[in-house]
């Protein structure tokens, strides 16, 4: 079990900040540039889209040109890496954090959630901690992500399983930033 992340209270500012102000003003570059002041690593051409909620910035990394759509919830206190041309579409949650159920302080949980390249989660599906997503692989909307997911698969359903494998060469990008978004 990994203990509690707290952040510097600095953090948790910019943090609460970010979450009830920022992440409401029409700009990526505004967003963006809020985040990595609070150490987001975020590669060139991605976007994040408005109302998108993040906990724990300093452990979230995101590559080149990934399309994170709105009113996701990145929950990186136990990290998140997201690969290059990636796409997290609306609605989508990525939790890293539980509680312990057993524990006697009802203890906290933290794992990592990482995306490879050119994996596509679908519309308000929620993927948890301890998951990797292989590059390419998509997951459908609403499914709930409780296993890693391989390479080109395609899964879905709650829990998900697998239901596909993508036929893609993965040479696309996911590159998308609308004006005032």
């Amino acid at each position: 079990m990994t203990t509690g992340y707290a952040g510097t209270r600095s953090d948790r500012i910019g943090e609460r900040l970010f979450n009830l102000v920022i992440t409401h003003v029409p700009s990526h570059t505004l967003r963006q540039a809020w985040l990595r002041r609070f150490g987001a690593t975020i590669g060139q051409g991605s976007s994040i889209m408005m109302r998108t909620t993040v906990f724990g910035a300093r452990r979230l990394v995101i590559g080149n040109d990934v399309s994170i759509g709105s009113s996701v919830l990145l929950d990186a206190r136990g990290g998140i890496l997201v690969e290059n041309d990636a796409v997290i579409a609306s609605d989508v949650h990525l939790i890293t954090g539980d509680h312990d159920p057993d524990s006697p302080d009802f203890g906290t949980r933290y794992g990592p959630v990482a995306i490879g390249h050119h994996a596509w989660i679908a519309s308000r599906a929620t993927v948890l901690r301890d998951v990797t997503i292989g590059a390419g692989g998509v997951v459908g909307a609403a499914s709930l992500v409780r296993k890693d997911v391989g390479p080109l698969q395609i899964v879905a359903g709650v829990p998900a399983a697998v239901v596909g494998r993508r036929n893609s060469d993965l040479t696309y990008s996911a590159h998308f930033r609308p004006i005032l978004t």
